[in-house]
């Protein structure tokens, strides 16, 4: 008699009701457990670990459902494969519903927003403003501050766009050189 070809059932002397459904768990790994298992590896990418459990809650499910269940080989593998394949695509499809879990960040390392270091660098910038030349001053605040191109602020000051361009050119390495020595 061939693998297939004979009806898995639990041992004739058994006790109805409870034993009944353990030997047939039983059986049931012992016949369809390691090549379930292969067969849920592919399914899950290979994850041992989310293979046997797929497997396991396959063998519950057939356990809970063991009155219900045909006890023909080739009916069975069809049942436990088909419950197996729904549990991998329920499993997966939880896992993109599912925000990604992250850890817990430590309470030390929390960055807390904090403005003295805004507030300390706008210190150090319009002190460096204050040692520039008021036309080289003038230049920088009508091109970065209120956002001017080079011949709007050349109108506006009723200088050349050159004279603008210099002005600028010059108060940019001025404003660097200070604030690189103020670090």
């Amino acid at each position: 008699m061939g693998r297939h070809s004979r009806t898995l059932r639990p041992e004739a002397d058994a006790e109805p009701g409870q034993g009944l459904r353990d030997d047939l768990a039983t059986a049931l790994y012992q016949e369809f457990g390691r090549p379930l298992l292969a067969f849920v590896l592919t399914l899950t990418g290979g994850d041992r670990q989310w293979a046997e459990d797929v497997v396991q809650e396959t063998l519950i499910r057939a356990w809970r459902n063991a009155d219900k269940l045909d006890r023909e080989p080739e009916m069975l593998r069809a049942w436990l494969y088909t419950v197996a394949r729904r549990i991998v695509i329920d499993g997966w499809r939880s896992r993109q519903a599912r925000p990604q879990e992250v850890e817990e960040a430590d309470a030390d390392s929390v960055g807390v927003p904090d403005e003295s270091d805004r507030t300390l660098a706008a210190m150090v910038v319009y002190e460096a403003l204050q040692n520039l030349s008021p036309e080289q001053r003038e230049a920088i605040l009508q091109t970065y501050i209120r956002d001017r191109t080079v011949n709007e602020v050349a109108a506006t000051l009723g200088v050349p766009p050159g004279t603008v361009k210099s002005r600028i050119y010059h108060a940019v390495r001025a404003l660097r050189r200070a604030l690189r020595d103020r670090g």
